[in-house]
């Protein structure tokens, strides 16, 4: 099954194979590595070789030719593919999800472009798992990823003092999250 969830702006939807020397070019050849500066910079980039890259990213490939709900889709915007959404397990006992964006192109920063995206990825993600809440980590210093989760609904949930280091300052690590009877009240509206 393909998924394919269109905005205003932007689009959602599967990664097809040639779609991979776009993310291979984002992640690391593009002049632009602003995205790196801003999504957990406090870890270190790890180059894969091509190989294992390509590799990778043909078992995601292949894991989308099922039902299964994604764990990663793409943000098209004006037809070309300009980021990536996408969820991992903290704790699957107590079904404890947080998500995840990044608009490579920083030409598209600060327009909108990532909140319709993150809005179609959260109701996406709550329409299609069980879950009962979805959240983000990030760090202080990311002020969009912050104000972006609280236009959606997300309130801050946890703060944990000067947990990180970017660039030889300390940052705190912030929480944030709504709950499903949040986002649905949010939809009714």
């Amino acid at each position: 099954m393909y998924i394919s969830l269109k905005g205003d702006r932007v689009h959602l939807r599967d990664f097809a194979q040639m779609d991979l020397d776009t993310i291979w070019y984002w992640e690391y050849e593009s002049a632009d590595q602003e995205h790196h500066r801003w999504n957990g910079p406090y870890y270190k980039v790890l180059k894969p070789t091509r190989e294992e890259f390509m590799s990778q990213w043909l078992g995601h490939l292949a894991r989308q030719e099922t039902d299964e709900t994604r764990w990663r889709l793409a943000i098209e915007i004006n037809g070309e593919l300009k980021g990536i959404v996408s969820r991992y397990w903290v704790d699957e006992v107590t079904d404890w999800m947080e998500t995840g964006l990044v608009i490579y192109d920083s030409r598209y920063w600060s327009g909108g472009y990532g909140t319709e995206a993150f809005r179609l990825w959260i109701n996406y993600l709550f329409c299609h798992l069980d879950t009962t809440r979805l959240g983000i980590s990030t760090w202080s210093g990311n002020e969009r990823m912050i104000r972006l989760a609280m236009r959606i609904g997300m309130i801050e949930e946890g703060r944990i003092r000067r947990a990180r280091i970017v660039d030889g300052n300390y940052y705190d690590s912030v929480k944030m999250g709504m709950l499903r009877e949040e986002w649905v009240a949010i939809q009714r509206d």
